[in-house]
């Protein structure tokens, strides 16, 4: 399947607002926003939809009907299987993959190769502004939540709260970051982003944004 271009007539054109490489393979039916990039030898399966501003790697995969937000990057060699949901300003680091089978076989009890028909695919929901870290595995179905961060190297199989930092295999939570990326500091009883000055208050494992 021969790339497909958004807003431009020509990938080398001057005043084009997206680029995918030439041996980029993108569906059809796939929807790709505004000022996004997609580099070389990605496939984007049908349905896709791509918000703008988005930079999607080398050998990239992205499964059928994956819904991406707006300025999300997405590095070289991730795996992205649907129904996979990933919110506005996504980080998706190199090796990273987001699974979608809880108990996977090749085959059915009567040794029959399985079909699309055969199994209920499950996703990863990745909210707002989280990041996960390069060669982490996320084992859905579970949900990461706004501005998470996921340790490099990490397996992941419950839920993140948001603002959490977790890590390990399986991946636990080892501290908080702010929307900056830095760890959040004790201060007076609450947590605080040394780079936003917001403030936080943490109750049974959950942040709320002091006003």
């Amino acid at each position: 399947m021969s790339a497909r271009t958004w807003g431009f007539k020509s990938p080398l054109a001057h005043n084009m607002t997206s680029h995918i490489a030439h041996d980029a393979e993108i569906s059809d039916s796939a929807q790709i926003g505004d000022r996004s990039q997609v580099w070389n030898l990605t496939q984007v399966r049908d349905g896709v939809k791509i918000g703008s501003s988005c930079v999607i790697g080398r050998s990239v995969y992205i499964g059928p009907g994956v819904r991406i937000g707006n300025n999300c990057k997405i590095q070289n060699n991730a795996l992205i299987y649907d129904p996979a949901v990933l919110d506005d300003g996504v980080f998706i680091g190199p090796g990273v993959i987001l699974t979608n089978d809880r108990v996977p076989r090749a085959v059915t009890p009567d040794g029959d190769l399985k079909s699309a028909a055969d199994w209920d695919p499950v996703g990863v929901r990745i909210g707002t502004g989280a990041s996960i870290g390069a060669g982490s595995v996320c084992v859905a179905p579970i949900s990461i939540g706004a501005w998470a961060m996921v340790a490099a190297g990490s397996t992941v199989i419950r839920d993140v709260p948001d603002h959490a930092l977790v890590a390990g295999s399986p991946a636990r939570l080892v501290g908080w970051v702010g929307r900056g990326g830095t760890r959040l500091q004790e201060a007076d009883g609450l947590l605080v982003d040394a780079s936003t000055g917001d403030r936080y208050r943490e109750t049974d494992g959950q942040l709320t944004l002091i006003t």
